[in-house]
């Protein structure tokens, strides 16, 4: 898990949704905008309902997801505000990890 700092409130996911870019690939999109701050990135991700029903599953994938991005989170720009969206339930933590570098690789 990142440090709360590093991750979205409500407020910032809502303008993400409003006004941000994305990228896709097959398991994760990707919404983001870029920030003021030139110091703090902050990056959450998101695991709705229709990937998995069980609160449980969907924490869990969430929390999968943090500990794969926490390898990464140097790599981003240091003002990116940004969500990760899953579109499918995944249980390989490495297959995680490698839709975050396919997606990093095509921010930078």
């Amino acid at each position: 898990m990142i440090a709360k700092k590093n991750r979205l409130d409500r407020k910032l996911i809502e303008e993400i949704f409003k006004n941000g870019k994305f990228l896709s690939s097959s398991d994760l999109t990707f919404k983001f905008i870029q920030g003021t701050s030139p110091i703090l990135r902050r990056i959450s991700f998101i695991a709705p309902k229709a990937v998995a029903k069980s609160s449980v599953k969907r924490n869990l994938l969430r929390r999968r997801g943090y500990a794969a991005l926490k390898k990464h989170l140097g790599k981003f720009p240091a003002s990116i505000i940004g969500a990760f969206v899953f579109k499918r339930y995944q249980q390989d933590i490495s297959i995680i990890e490698n839709e975050i570098e396919n997606i990093l690789n095509k921010i930078n």
